[in-house]
């Protein structure tokens, strides 16, 4: 992950649909094989932040369990989107009361840093939430949705036993790039807990509902935009950032992406 360089930021003002805004983030990074017109031209990193609409991405393993489909039409029937994501892990749950960051690199070795990201986007984001006022911790609770050993969770400020996910990670490799997705799961706790816990029945998979929820069911009063400067705060410190209005225009050569 190159730091202390030129880093493009695009907040995105309204989501493009469950599966557009995914799209989107693959077709950023399909971008990194596309190098601009002139001679030794490449796309600049970018910082991607949007608030999504109700989203629950599954994993690939998920799609093959016999509850799958009954476990989509539960996610429909709570008004969330079913997407099957690329990337590994179990269902996870987003929409317009989190914020969605998607940090796209080009990288002609986009390998051998692939472990060292994970820990190195958990501690950015654990501190982007403390600056905000979450008691946030890097690591995973036990019976944790979408089980991962960089989770970042947050500690209730009334009831020190309470912990929240608050972020999930994923990452996608190409040879010529990477992408870092993250969601930061900040207002409207019961509805994630309400539309995984379907989903995880039907799915028959063991978990604790009580690990799933936002930053405000912390004691905290905290909005995504408050989470959201936070991040670029952060960032600021590491990073010399430059804010563009629109999206980098993707090539009409990107091919299209299948979910």
């Amino acid at each position: 992950m190159t730091r202390a360089g030129r880093l493009q930021v695009y907040r995105q003002q309204a989501s493009n649909g469950a599966q557009g805004d995914l799209e989107l983030a693959l077709a950023l990074l399909q971008r990194t094989r596309n190098p601009g017109q002139r001679s030794g031209d490449e796309p600049a990193p970018l910082l991607r932040l949007y608030r999504p609409e109700p989203t629950v991405a599954f994993g690939q393993r998920d799609q093959r369990l016999p509850g799958f489909d009954d476990a989509a039409e539960a996610c429909r029937r709570s008004g969330f989107t079913p997407l099957v994501r690329r990337a590994g892990g179990r269902a996870a749950a987003y929409h317009q009361g989190s914020l969605v960051i998607d940090h796209i690199e080009p990288d002609s070795d986009p390998i051998r840093e692939t472990q060292a990201r994970f820990t190195a986007f958990g501690e950015l984001l654990q501190e982007a939430l403390r600056q905000a006022g979450v008691d946030a911790r890097l690591g995973p609770i036990p019976g944790e949705y979408c089980l991962g050993d960089h989770s970042v969770h947050g500690i209730s400020l009334v009831d020190p036993d309470r912990r929240i996910k608050l972020v999930g990670t994923a990452q996608r490799v190409l040879g010529s790039g990477w992408l870092f997705s993250s969601s930061i799961i900040v207002e409207d706790g019961a509805a994630i807990r309400r539309v995984l816990s379907e989903a995880y029945a039907a799915l028959e998979i063991p978990w604790d509902p009580l690990t799933a929820g936002s930053a405000t069911e912390l004691g905290l009063d905290l909005t995504v935009d408050e989470v959201e400067q936070s991040v670029l705060d952060v960032y600021r410190r590491h990073w010399e950032l430059e804010e563009i209005a629109e999206s980098p225009a993707i090539s009409s050569s990107t091919p299209a992406l299948q979910l």
